[in-house]
């Protein structure tokens, strides 16, 4: 029955686009007249449309602070270096170090040389200051040891903070790399890249499957099974960045099993946080979050451009207890330092993990519980009858 009110005029044929045939979307006459510019203002922009700008613009600035705030002006700060010197002079090199100014390393004695490299090479320093005992030659010349693989901008730092401190002290200092990165590593960054593809593929799986089927799952079951889904996307992802990254360009290689598991944990990590965020917040707000948790901090303080000891305070200190954080450093220090100094990472991309299948569970427990979620409906419907009989 037609509407008491509907307006006069021949009928559109159907599927016409509102507007006129020509899907133009000009309002008519007598809807310009009560709108105006305004009315077509609303019509094309809706305020959710508004909202969800607004939270790309907030996205794209965050963008832009984090990482200039991060990377605009490195300075080092409390760089750890091992100093070895003669018991006579052993304390005031320590305190000369210590008094730089704007305080760049954090020195502390060792017994001697051969403890001094084992501490470099077991990530508990980033350098270690050898200094050469008197013996009258004009210009004495330490050595200062470091290992590069490790992050190549602490090591050139150190470096020149040793030069300028020596040379103030009327003596020279000579550069000794025990690890520096493989050849097809470039300047040890491959290790940040490819933990980023993993991340990325993390978080974009979840939403994907988000976008295929829903952000918050029917039951539990349905929980469990993409979860277990994105446990063989992880595996599958991981094995595929360790190819690429080990026989493909020969960057990081000698650990294949171990990479392997590592990036499967960095995309489940990835997967389960990004998974856990759109159930409890829905698909658009979740991904943000995802956005904000894996790139917009991750990214610039995961120490793979700048390690730690040169970010500012704020990126210094979250930087290790994010998952890109956390994972660039697994698979840098397995691949160049045999997992030494990793057990931190272990529990903090472990317990991403954790969380992120502890918010999808409890998420779809408590939307179940108000009433959010709908009643799964069976998955295969008997014959037309059997539906019939059961009425």
């Amino acid at each position: 029955m037609p509407e008491r009110n509907a307006p006069e005029g021949p009928p559109q044929p159907e599927g016409t686009p509102p507007g006129g045939a020509d899907g133009s979307g000009a309002m008519d006459g007598s809807s310009a007249a009560r709108g105006g510019f305004l009315g077509e203002l609303q019509d094309a922009v809706s305020f959710r449309a508004a909202f969800l700008l607004l939270g790309v613009f907030l996205v794209e600035l965050g963008f832009v602070v984090s990482y200039l705030g991060a990377f605009h002006s490195p300075t080092p700060r409390r760089i750890p270096v091992a100093v070895v010197a003669p018991a006579q002079v052993s304390g005031q090199v320590v305190a000369r170090l210590n008094a730089l100014p704007g305080d760049p390393v954090r020195a502390t004695p060792a017994p001697d040389a051969a403890t001094a490299r084992r501490q470099v090479l077991r990530r508990t320093v980033d350098a270690a200051f050898l200094v050469t005992p008197p013996s009258g030659a004009a210009t004495p010349t330490d050595q200062l040891v470091v290992a590069s693989a490790g992050g190549p901008s602490v090591a050139q730092t150190a470096a020149q903070i040793a030069q300028q401190a020596e040379r103030a002290e009327g003596r020279a200092v000579r550069i000794v790399d025990i690890r520096p990165p493989n050849p097809a590593d470039g300047r040890g960054l491959s290790s940040f890249y490819l933990v980023i593809g993993l991340v990325v593929g993390g978080y974009l799986g979840a939403a994907a499957l988000g976008m295929s089927y829903g952000t918050r799952p029917a039951n539990l079951h349905r929980v469990t099974i993409r979860l277990g889904a994105l446990a063989v996307y992880a595996a599958v992802s991981g094995l595929a960045g360790v190819i690429v990254v080990d026989p493909v360009f020969d960057a990081l290689g000698g650990h294949f099993f171990e990479l392997w598991g590592i990036g499967a944990l960095t995309v489940l990590a990835a997967a389960a946080v990004g998974m856990g965020l759109q159930v409890v917040f829905g698909q658009v707000v979740g991904i943000a979050l995802a956005l904000l948790v894996f790139v917009i901090l991750g990214n610039p303080s995961a120490g793979g451009v700048y390690p730690s000891p040169l970010l500012p305070p704020f990126w210094s200190a979250i930087g290790q207890a994010l998952p890109t954080g956390a994972a660039t450093t697994l698979v840098r220090d397995t691949a160049y330092f045999h997992g030494h100094g990793t057990s931190l990472a272990w529990w903090v991309l472990t317990a991403w993990t954790v969380g992120g299948v502890l918010a999808a569970f409890l998420g779809a427990l408590l939307l179940r519980g108000r009433g959010v979620l709908p009643a799964p409906a069976p998955a295969w419907p008997r014959s037309r009858g059997a539906r019939h009989s059961r009425r």
